[in-house]
């Protein structure tokens, strides 16, 4: 569960004078944790930042959403969640911070060890060329807000399963097994 919610980190990302919106670097930190190996706060952080570091108490919060999300990918629980807009805000905006979320979830793994589609173990190719088209999708402004609605809660859910799907995928390529005749620690 994250502690920060969508305001907060796009205040403190406006504060630092992030290029990126709060979505987006949301979404570069999971694809990142996805797929880099040993991939740090400070990683994340030049991902973002124009100075590549953050000032307190911002600094404080981006450190709490990058521990809430890491740790909810490491859980057995599945408690991770997608950093998006309130549903209070319109379906517009929602929608558009979705594809955000999207464009840096791929980018995001682009930073770690998948260099092609060819390399994706699995599941993961499938659901990384659904997240692309979800990275490009819009309101379908000839259908009902229900209708909106309920095609963006569907995308959600598909989004944060199948980004827990490619988080397990790729832990062997994240994290390999010692080398042979390694020493035990």
């Amino acid at each position: 569960m994250m502690h920060a919610n969508y305001a907060e980190i796009q205040s403190v990302l406006s504060d630092e004078h992030s290029l990126t919106d709060a979505a987006e670097a949301h979404g570069t930190l999971t694809g990142s944790l996805c797929s880099a190996p040993g991939y740090r706060f400070e990683d994340w952080l030049r991902e973002i930042l124009p100075d590549g570091s953050a000032r307190e108490p911002g600094s404080q919060t981006l450190r709490e959403l990058f521990r809430d999300t890491s740790g909810a990918l490491h859980g057995v629980q599945m408690h991770f969640d997608l950093l998006l807009p309130d549903e209070e805000r319109p379906i517009i905006e929602r929608a558009g911070a979705l594809a955000l979320w999207c464009q840096g979830f791929l980018y995001g793994l682009g930073v770690g060890v998948l260099r092609d589609a060819a390399s994706m173990p699995g599941e993961v190719s499938e659901i990384v060329n659904d997240i692309t088209e979800i990275g490009s999708a819009a309101v379908d402004t000839t259908e009902s807000e229900e209708s909106n609605e309920s095609a963006y809660a569907e995308l959600v859910e598909f989004i944060r399963v199948g980004v827990q799907v490619v988080f397990e995928e790729l832990a062997p390529l994240r994290d390999p097994p010692p080398p042979p005749g390694a020493p035990f620690h």
